[in-house]
């Protein structure tokens, strides 16, 4: 990943959400032209498509150099290796299925990739943020251990997620990987975790706990501030909202963690409020489940440790090994008595790490073909 710091290719990039398109160019990983900001016009695909067109000829006008691709994250679901959008709550507009893929690269031949947008946050994160992060406080601490695989979810609207595995994005066979939204909802068997992971669900379960109209919830910031006591407001019903957003969210990475055996990192809005529910998220992580015979054990082979907290990484990143003797023979083989994983927040902003995310799927695209 390193090669393509000082890559002269301007790679073209937008933040797409269901109000506004942020455009930006962007050389070596840093933003060289931009950014443009225009009305996403969600409801109508031919002034979406209009605006979207405007935004990425804005930045060619801006540059000196002629770009070497487009590339940018688009909520799904949607075939992001045709590049072709479906039905989507947030833009309306590309019911029924759109070829962006194409009609972007016949209007500005260019080629053209299109990804969810938590996959290129855990790309960024996985490549220049999180993972070396903690690859290198590992090293200050004397520790050999080095972690290659990343579980990065977004806190955002809804609920994303994203996993990259030695390097690699895990896209699956119909590109739908980590769709992680979708997993059953602990405290609500017959919901999926968004119900209660987000920014809509925390507005919703402030309003349910504190017994307000829906349309006189405060904003998440606001919720925060209330269940620290900084604003007027119901404070058991903030923390209870996020008490409950912690144990959902930490029950679903125990169950990620489990397959993927990797490292957490959490994005968006909401994670800046990290102080009011990481340790519960790390709690859950670190539960048990009981047999029907009775019999506990821990729910994960790996316990998890707050890295947001100096007690928990210095506890993660301190190596405790045994030796093992052959045959009852001195001079054995160390090896290391735990198995760990890590949980924390983004370390370069998630805007960040999915424009670079961008990047390097299209450099190693390029690069490829």
């Amino acid at each position: 990943m390193d090669k393509y710091l000082k890559d002269q290719r301007t790679i073209l990039t937008l933040d797409a959400g269901g109000t506004n398109f942020v455009f930006s160019a962007m050389k070596g990983f840093k933003e060289v032209a931009g950014p443009i900001t225009l009305p996403s016009e969600a409801h109508s695909l031919d002034l979406c498509l209009q605006n979207m067109k405007q935004g990425f000829q804005g930045l060619i006008d801006k540059l000196d150099d002629t770009p070497a691709a487009i590339s940018f994250g688009f909520p799904g679901p949607a075939d992001y290796a045709r590049g072709i959008i479906r039905d989507l709550p947030n833009l309306p507009a590309f019911r029924g299925g759109v070829a962006l893929k194409t009609i972007l690269e016949e209007e500005f031949n260019l080629p053209v990739f299109i990804n969810n947008d938590a996959n290129l946050f855990a790309y960024g994160e996985a490549a220049f943020g999180f993972l070396p992060y903690v690859n290198k406080k590992l090293i200050e601490a004397g520790n050999e251990k080095q972690y290659k695989n990343l579980i990065a979810v977004t806190l955002g609207t809804g609920f994303g997620g994203g996993v990259v595995i030695d390097g690699k994005i895990l896209m699956g066979d119909n590109t739908n990987g980590a769709e992680i939204w979708l997993t059953r909802n602990k405290l609500y068997p017959t919901a999926n975790a968004e119900e209660s992971i987000g920014v809509k669900a925390l507005k919703n379960k402030y309003v349910k706990y504190s017994e307000i109209e829906k349309e006189n919830s405060p904003e998440p910031r606001t919720i925060y501030e209330i269940a620290l006591g900084k604003s007027e407001g119901n404070r058991k019903a903030a923390l209870r909202a996020f008490a409950e957003m912690a144990v959902v969210l930490g029950d679903n990475l125990a169950n990620l963690v489990n397959i993927i055996d990797g490292l957490v990192v959490m994005g968006g809005g909401i994670s800046s409020a990290y102080l009011l529910f990481m340790d519960v998220v790390v709690n859950e992580m670190n539960s048990t489940l009981t047999n029907s015979d009775g019999t506990s054990y821990n729910r994960m082979p790996l316990k998890a440790y707050n890295l947001e907290n100096e007690d928990g990484l210095r506890n993660f990143t301190a190596g405790v090994q045994e030796e093992v003797k052959h045959g009852g023979k001195k001079g054995g083989q160390w090896f290391d008595t735990e198995d760990k994983t890590g949980v924390g927040v983004s370390k370069l902003g998630a805007n960040q790490a999915i424009a670079i995310g961008a990047c390097l799927v299209a450099l190693n695209n390029l690069d490829d073909n």
